[in-house]
């Protein structure tokens, strides 16, 4: 991934798959599904983490 077009987003990491993670960007939000093909996730199910995705990305789950 190219570092110019990523974004950092502090998210609670619900589940991880083989292929993918389910996010919530906070409590009362409703969970979205990232392909980890398209991001990096620093964290563990259960906790509040960070992953790092294109702006694209972050835009169409509506993180931010």
């Amino acid at each position: 991934m190219s570092r110019s077009n990523l974004v950092d987003v502090e998210v609670i990491i619900v589940h991880q798959t083989d292929k993918a993670v389910l996010v919530k960007s906070d409590e009362e939000a409703d969970g979205v599904w990232l392909p980890l093909s398209q991001c990096e996730v620093d964290g563990e199910p259960g906790s509040v983490g960070e992953v790092t995705l294109p702006d694209w990305l972050v835009t169409e789950k509506e993180l931010i």
